[in-house]
């Protein structure tokens, strides 16, 4: 008798873990069906394309004409060849090791690191150094936001020039408010195929203008590097290197991406989002190959590191450049701050039980958008440095010493 009442003990002891353990799951459940990264899978590959376009294509096309002048034309069109290569087997290998696991999908890259690493070590190893790339990034796309919108008002009303771009800033800040309540990633699509369509534009806007003012002026252009001394030359190579990886962004988001898509054993997410991405790249080949070559050959070593800005005339168009840079780098921005609000909120409401909601999410990235407005100059500094210690370190600090002389703070 006693043994049997001991036997029944073990079995709703038994039965009270099983329980346990599939509330854990459900609850799991539930949580990856409200965080952004995973609340919607219902992505189309198309979806892939502009996704990838927003986040790779960035402001930074603008910079590779500037480039292409410290490096040569060989040196120049070979480094971004390269980079374009290495960046896109990058991809094939991150669309891969997404469902490499048979049943389970690594929807961040954190969990990629866990499966890897184990679960603390995997963690801490990744997510710090994304989230260092994906702050950096939304900060770099703020500061952008305002230049770029200072840039459009000051052409078409020269009565505004004497507004300060702190205010541009700001007013980006402010859009960021309102766009960041986008419940999950996949609802993004729409901001980010519009962000897509401004990028493509204003690199044919730099691209065609660029031809028409070659055509115009060839004679008078020297297509020499920048620079004329040895030392001068070597730090330009490195700023240049610099220049041009720092324009092939992306990976950051590449699983995340890829987790907004439908996978089944029989059709996996690899074939939709792979077909995105090489659409994707054969955009930003052609952008990048187009911008770069032109620029260069319309403008030589006297282009600005700013093609827009060697553009001069027609006001009009000019100003039309910089209105899609806004528009784009405002896609780009909730892009890139998705896994961060994904990992925000995570915390939030797996660490310290917090209620998922609409309130929650509110005042979790409204307080994120917030901060950035506060600290961003000081962390661009300091992200800036970052950049400079793992793309160009000595090419690149030569360069902000020579801009910091006429460089103004919150000019």
């Amino acid at each position: 008798m006693c043994n049997r009442d001991q036997a029944q003990m073990e079995t709703i002891e038994s039965g009270n873990g099983s329980t346990s353990e599939v509330s854990s799951r459900e609850e799991q459940f539930d949580i990856n069906s409200w965080l952004p990264i995973t609340a919607s899978r219902k992505a189309k590959w198309w979806y892939s394309a502009f996704h990838n376009v927003t986040a790779i294509l960035g402001a930074g096309i603008l910079g590779l004409p500037f480039a292409m002048s410290q490096l040569g034309w060989i040196p120049g069109i070979a480094m971004i060849v390269i980079s374009w290569v290495i960046t896109f087997y990058s991809f094939w290998q991150l669309i891969e090791l997404h469902e490499a696991v048979p049943g389970k999908r690594f929807d961040r890259y954190h969990e990629l690191g866990q499966h890897c690493f184990g679960q603390s070590l995997g963690y801490w190893i990744i997510m710090p150094q994304q989230m260092t790339v994906q702050v950096a990034t939304s900060i770099v796309y703020t500061v952008t936001g305002g230049k770029s919108l200072k840039k459009f008002f000051d052409l078409l009303v020269p009565s505004m020039s004497n507004v300060r771009q702190t205010y541009y800033i700001l007013f980006f800040t402010c859009v960021q408010f309102f766009i960041s309540q986008t419940p999950n990633f996949n609802s993004l699509k729409s901001v980010s195929l519009l962000a897509a369509i401004m990028s493509f534009g204003y690199s044919m806007i730099a691209f065609v203008a660029s031809t028409i003012r070659g055509i115009e002026h060839h004679r008078e252009v020297v297509h020499g590097v920048r620079s004329h001394t040895t030392a001068g030359k070597i730090f330009d190579s490195l700023n240049g290197v610099g220049t041009v990886a720092f324009a092939f962004a992306g990976h950051s988001v590449a699983l995340e991406i890829q987790a907004t898509i439908p996978s089944t054993p029989n059709n996996t997410s690899k074939k939709p989002m792979w077909k995105g991405v090489v659409v994707a790249y054969i955009i930003v080949a052609f952008c990048y190959c187009s911008v770069a070559i032109s620029g260069f050959w319309a403008y030589g070593d006297a282009v600005e590191d700013d093609v827009l800005i060697s553009l001069e005339k027609p006001p009009w168009l000019i100003a039309l450049a910089n209105l899609m840079v806004f528009v784009h780098v405002i896609g780009s921005y909730q892009v890139f701050s998705m896994p961060i609000f994904d990992i925000i909120e995570s915390c939030l409401v797996q660490k310290m039980h917090f209620t998922p909601g609409r309130p929650l999410r509110i005042v979790a990235r409204s307080t994120y958008v917030g901060k950035h407005a506060s600290f961003q100059w000081f962390l661009i500094s300091i992200i800036f440095g970052v950049l400079l210690a793992t793309l160009s370190p000595t090419g690149g600090f030569r360069q902000i010493i020579i801009s910091a002389k006429t460089y103004k703070l919150f000019s």
